[in-house]
Parts: C-alpha cells; sequence; structure tokens
C-alpha cells in the first residue's frame, strides 16, 4: 500500500501563485490548513494509511527536496490551500494537476468528488491544468518525483466557504481523506507485476508536424523526452536548474512539459499514445514581453479566450476586444499585452472587491490624491484608453496621439518600464505581477495556436 505524503500552505510555501490575501474574518490560511491537515492525518491513520506531514517551516522548495528524499514509488503527495479573490462572492473547491496529466487529471476528480460528497454545500469549480494558474505553473504539481496534486478547498475570502470551514472542519477532511485513499489505491492497485513496464513506457514524439525518430518515454503519466531532442530545439536548459531529468537505458530524458516555459507548446494524443512538440513559429521569443510593440492576436481570439474563460463576459462588454486593438495600436502598445492584463485584473471582467463593471475601469486605476475609490470613466473605450495611456507612460517616452484621459498619466515617470517584468511592485505591489502577465499571455497564444 502507497504512502500519502500531506502538506498544508502557508505564507511562506504558496504554490498555487493564485493567492490574493492570506487573512480574512480574523484567521489566515496557514491556521485553517494546518488544522484541517492534522484532521485528515488521524483520518487517513485510523484507515491503517501512512502519513507523512512535511514540516511547516519549509518553502516550497524544500518541500520539494523533503519529500523526493523520503518518497517510494507509488506513494503520492497533496498540499491543501485557501484560494481568495477580490469578490467575496467567488467561492468553491478546485484541484489542479500538472498539465498533460491524463492519469493526474482522474485522480484529481477523485480527490474533488470525496470532498463534495461530504461538503456538498461546496461550489465545484473543477480540477484545472497547472497552467491554467495565475503562474502558468504550480511547483507542487511540476517538480515532485511521485504523483502530486494541489487542492484549494475554498475561499478563505468567501465568508460561505470559511463558515463551513470552521463548523464542519472533520467533513472537510473526511472528504479528503475519502478521496486521497481513492487515489492511493488507483496509483497502487496492489501489485508489482510488470512494474518496470508500468513505469516507464514508450512513446511517440511529433515535432511541428514531424514524426521524430526516437522515441520519449512515460513516467507516472508525464511524458519525456531525449535531452538531445532539447538541444535540436535550441532551449538551454543551463539556467533551469528545476527541470527534472531521468536516465533510463543510459539515456538522459527531460519532463516535457518544462518546455512551456521555453515558449514550445505541448499536446498529447492518448490513442496514439503521440506527444507532440510545436515550438514558436509566429512570435519573437525577444519581442514577447516588450509592451511597445505589436500584438499577435485576432480580435475573434481575443474574445474566444476571454469567453472561455468567463461565459458572462462577451454579453457584458461585446466590444472590448475590438476596443483593445484600435487603442493600443493608435498609441504603439502592444494590445495582446494590455489584454492579458485586463484579464488578470478584472479577473476575465467578473471583478469584485471595490472596482464595479459600470466603472469601466480595466486595470485597477487609481485617482489623483489616492482616494478611497478606484478611478471611473464614461465608457469602456475610455476606459481602455486609459489603461493603454497608463501603459505607455510606463513604456514610452513617446507623447500620447489621444488627448488623456488616464488620471495619473503625469505622475508616472516616463520610460521606467518598457517590459513586462518591470511592471512588478510599480503597478502592482505584487513582485511576481510581471511573471503572471507572461503566464496569461502566454495562455492566450496556445488557445489561439500562435504557440
Amino acid at each position: 500500500m502507497g504512502r500519502i505524503f500531506l502538506s498544508a500552505a502557508h505564507g511562506g510555501k504558496k504554490a498555487s501563485g493564485i493567492d490574493l490575501v492570506s487573512t480574512a474574518g480574523s484567521t489566515n490560511e496557514a491556521k485553517e490548513m494546518i488544522l484541517l491537515r492534522d484532521l485528515i492525518v488521524s483520518e487517513l491513520r485510523a484507515r491503517n494509511f501512512e502519513v507523512f506531514t512535511v514540516p511547516d517551516d519549509l518553502s516550497a522548495q524544500q518541500t520539494i527536496v523533503w519529500i523526493d528524499s523520503r518518497a517510494h514509488q507509488k506513494d503520492v503527495a497533496l498540499e491543501i490551500h485557501c484560494d481568495a479573490a477580490s469578490n467575496p462572492s467567488v467561492r468553491g473547491a478546485s484541484v489542479f494537476y500538472i498539465t498533460n496529466n491524463e492519469d493526474r487529471k482522474s485522480h484529481a476528480e477523485l480527490l474533488l468528488v470525496g470532498l463534495l460528497r461530504r461538503v456538498p454545500q461546496l461550489s465545484n469549480r473543477g480540477v484545472k491544468s497547472d497552467a491554467m494558474s495565475s503562474m502558468g505553473s504550480l511547483t507542487f504539481c511540476r517538480q515532485i518525483s511521485i504523483p502530486s496534486l494541489l487542492m484549494e478547498v475554498g475561499f478563505l475570502s468567501s465568508p460561505d466557504d470559511r463558515t463551513l470551514l470552521q463548523t464542519r472542519r472533520r467533513d472537510f477532511a473526511v472528504g479528503i481523506a475519502e478521496g486521497l485513499v481513492s487515489w492511493s489505491r488507483e496509483v497502487d492497485p496492489g501489485t508489482d507485476t510488470g512494474q518496470e513496464q508500468a513505469a516507464y513506457q514508450a512513446i511517440h514524439i511529433n515535432i511541428n508536424g514531424q514524426n521524430y525518430l526516437e522515441q520519449g518515454i512515460l513516467i507516472n503519466g508525464n511524458a519525456y523526452i531525449p535531452v538531445d531532442l532539447v538541444d535540436r530545439l535550441q532551449i538551454d536548459l543551463s539556467k533551469a536548474p528545476n527541470v527534472r531529468r531521468v536516465t533510463y537505458h543510459r539515456v538522459v530524458y527531460v519532463k516535457a512539459v518544462e518546455l512551456r516555459e521555453h515558449s514550445i507548446a505541448i499536446s498529447w494524443e492518448a490513442s496514439s499514445r503521440t506527444l507532440s512538440l510545436r515550438s514558436i513559429l509566429q512570435i519573437c521569443p525577444s519581442q514577447i514581453d516588450r509592451i511597445m510593440s505589436h500584438g499577435n492576436a485576432s480580435e475573434v481570439q481575443l474574445q474566444i479566450f476571454l469567453r472561455n474563460n468567463n461565459d458572462n463576459a462577451i454579453m457584458q462588454f461585446p466590444d472590448l476586444s475590438k476596443l483593445y486593438r484600435e487603442e493600443a495600436m493608435m498609441e504603439g502598445v502592444n494590445y495582446d499585452i494590455a489584454f492579458c492584463q485586463m484579464c488578470l485584473e478584472t479577473e476575465f471582467l467578473q471583478f469584485g472587491g471595490d472596482i464595479k463593471p459600470e466603472q469601466n475601469n480595466f486595470a485597477g486605476l487609481g485617482t489623483i490624491g489616492g482616494g478611497a475609490e478606484a478611478a471611473s470613466f464614461e465608457s469602456a473605450r475610455i476606459g481602455v484608453r486609459a489603461h493603454i495611456q497608463h501603459l505607455k507612460a510606463y513604456a514610452s517616452l513617446e507623447p500620447l496621439v489621444q488627448e488623456v484621459v488616464d488620471p495619473r498619466f503625469q505622475f508616472v515617470t516616463r520610460g521606467v518600464a518598457s517590459t513586462i517584468d518591470q511592471l512588478s511592485g510599480r503597478w502592482s505591489a505584487d513582485l511576481e505581477y510581471g511573471n503572471k502577465i507572461i503566464a496569461m499571455l502566454k495562455r492566450l497564444y496556445e488557445s489561439a495556436g500562435l504557440l
């Protein structure tokens, strides 16, 4: 019987990259998750499972090392979190799995069903690829050697979810424990027959529509490719020490999903057991983060991306993709970047917090003097124009083409942020702000087939 590794999120080990606040309603994520974890451990041990609890003082990377140094084949690992949003009405549970791993997706569904069966009052936000997180990847899902998942048990920022968690904590624990038991039994059905063959299965590789002569391997549902192929793709992994490598039959293999960080789109065809890699075709990598540059997506592609993440967005703002392209092109700003920043700032036009849809404020713009309310604009076009002007203020020394409508344009030191990452700590206090926009941009390009 496989063993279970259980980790509780806290401020120094947040792996999801989607948390906005760690405290709410006189409590905090660390306190709530540690209390829940301890109950889950009790439930699992009552079922005769061997459970390891990750020390609470470890960083994300230290957690990976701690688990890997103790894990055996057929063990599993789970990290539990509380999510948060600026809109207190957003609620529900979800589970993240490593992208392109269908086995892990089905395991995530087992875990989520276990929780929702015991706490049906929770909203079901579904299972999600870790590529859908705001950082575009999750350390806990990606880097651990054994099967691993990250669960958001609810929204700490939601009064309803918070009350459920605090009043029905044991139900949460029982549901998660039952899901873990089901998952563990899927990974370790109790037989060692063909263990080596099951762990390392040959797969086909296709690159930009062409079959590659050498095969890859499948380990725990994750595709690995020969390291020689990485060199052929002209990817330098010397600056990526955390990319997982394995040696099999004297050949070094690299976990394919890690190449997504190097502008490689990846897809998996289960029926033919084929991993498809698509290198960047239409977008120059050196220009992808330049604010003053051309966009690449069409209005339809922008609109589909928005609709796929919020069904109601197009009904509320039907012309927003058109407005972003027109206003950004007029000022020489990359409309893809501006549009993705809007998606991040408004949670795909779900808004919440202190900004309402009728304010037409798509980028969290403030007012002169830092008033209690965020800036408001008379129309969606003017709101988009203000957003574009604020980006141009940061990224360029060139004068505006249109009359200024951005209330804080004059307070920006012109030209200090020509790239997306330089917006971190300026546009937002979040030092990962630029990385989150980049992750959103890659999601857009991948969905539009531009990667």
